[in-house]
């Protein structure tokens, strides 16, 4: 029986389901009411932007690349949105040009990334702040407010019990996502890019194609993510969104993706954003500072690449020390 629960054992994701159990049950006992549906409700709809980026970040990293810029595109595309909508677009339409206005965002990365063949930390790098930039010089320091109520409603507005339409939609993002990343040729593909450009280009698969998709759907989830701010808050602003990528990416690489590219699972990423959300969570439980939570959350992203990168040694060191026995062994018996 443990024989056959032994590669699940070892799993990372096993390891973390672990790890998400202590904390929820630490919690529980520390505040009555914390398990409750109320407060695990609140819990994902105070982050589920950046839980919804983190789905679309993971296609990204698993290709080998990264995108600094996600949370810039968050907060500008959420002003594009605001000054259409101000300027008297209905909320609708401003909402479908903010979506288009993320893709391009991915996009242009995406263009430099795999066509140019510029290293995506640079590129990305620049479009963190290009595009923070342009959302200040958007509205000019200031707030646009008064946005619809139906629009306010998807982040606000309870639609089954104390569960608003936002934590829906991030049920239909994680099917979306589990299933084009584990169950279609372009989740493949990702894979393989991820492992090894030049393999995959010999393979037949369209490196700039899969890199340039995965760019582009980065940047509509990341427009999306600021749209769902802009409902929660009611408003918008040029910060909207801002440092938010430092958590997107901690809940990527904790979920057990390779931050070389090639490796890692949904489930794992899933995982680890409910175990950063209910470790936050948990900690403003215990009134611990919004500072002292950066701080773990940046020790949680060193602890996300080494560890995993350890154990690939030991692992790797073990397995040779067992051949050079298992040759010395049939040098004996010869």
């Amino acid at each position: 029986m443990m024989a056959k629960l032994g590669p699940y054992l070892r799993r990372w994701e096993t390891f973390l389901l672990a790890l998400l159990v202590g904390v929820m049950a630490t919690n529980a006992l520390a505040a009555p009411g914390y398990l409750g549906l109320q407060n695990q409700s609140n819990l994902l709809e105070l982050s589920l932007e950046r839980a919804i980026v983190a789905l679309a970040m993971a296609f990204v990293i698993i290709s080998a690349e990264i995108d600094l810029s996600v949370a810039s595109v968050m907060g500008l595309s959420a002003v594009i949105m605001g000054v259409l909508w101000q300027a008297g677009l209905p909320i609708e339409l401003a909402v479908i040009v903010a979506i288009i206005s993320g893709a391009a965002c991915g996009l242009f990365n995406g263009f430099w990334v795999a066509v140019v063949g510029l290293p995506s930390l640079a590129v990305t790098l620049a479009g963190l702040i290009g595009f923070r930039g342009l959302a200040y010089f958007l509205v000019e320091g200031e707030f646009i407010t008064g946005l619809p109520d139906h629009f306010k409603a998807l982040a606000q507005q309870d639609l089954v019990g104390p569960i608003p339409a936002s934590v829906f939609l991030y049920a239909i993002f994680i099917v979306i996502a589990v299933v084009l990343l584990h169950a279609t040729g372009f989740g493949r593909y990702v894979y393989a890019v991820g492992n090894s450009k030049a393999a995959a280009t010999y393979s037949g698969v369209r490196v700039v194609r899969v890199k340039l998709a995965v760019f582009t759907m980065s940047g509509i989830v990341a427009a999306i993510g600021g749209l769902i701010i802009a409902s929660r808050f009611g408003a918008v602003r040029g910060g909207t969104a801002e440092g938010f990528e430092l958590e997107i990416i901690t809940m990527v690489l904790l979920g057990g993706v390779s931050i070389f590219g090639g490796s890692g699972t949904m489930i794992g990423v899933i995982l680890a954003t409910l175990l950063v959300l209910n470790l936050r969570n948990g900690m403003d439980l215990a009134t611990i500072s919004g500072n002292t939570q950066l701080g773990v959350v940046g020790l949680l992203l060193i602890f996300s690449v080494l560890l995993p990168n350890l154990g690939s040694r030991f692992r790797g060191r073990y397995r040779a020390r067992q051949a050079r026995s298992a040759q010395a062994a049939v040098s004996n018996l010869e």
